[in-house]
């Protein structure tokens, strides 16, 4: 299972569950996500198994 992050600057973090926010991390003020992930696709299992997370930041949206 995987925990998920979210910071104020539309930038989300993913973790094993259980393991703590890495240093690189720690900069910004992180949100856990009340759901716990069960899959994720193969990308971020793979950056997770190597790094030990993985960084992704979500594209601002525009209101028409």
């Amino acid at each position: 299972m995987f925990d998920v992050y979210r910071n104020g600057k539309r930038d989300f973090l993913v973790l094993s569950t259980g393991s703590a926010i890495p240093g690189a991390c720690s900069a910004n003020k992180w949100r856990k996500s009340r759901k716990r992930i069960l899959k994720v696709s193969d990308e971020i299992r793979s950056t997770v198994q190597r790094q030990g997370y993985y960084v992704r930041s979500l594209p601002v949206t525009k209101k028409r």
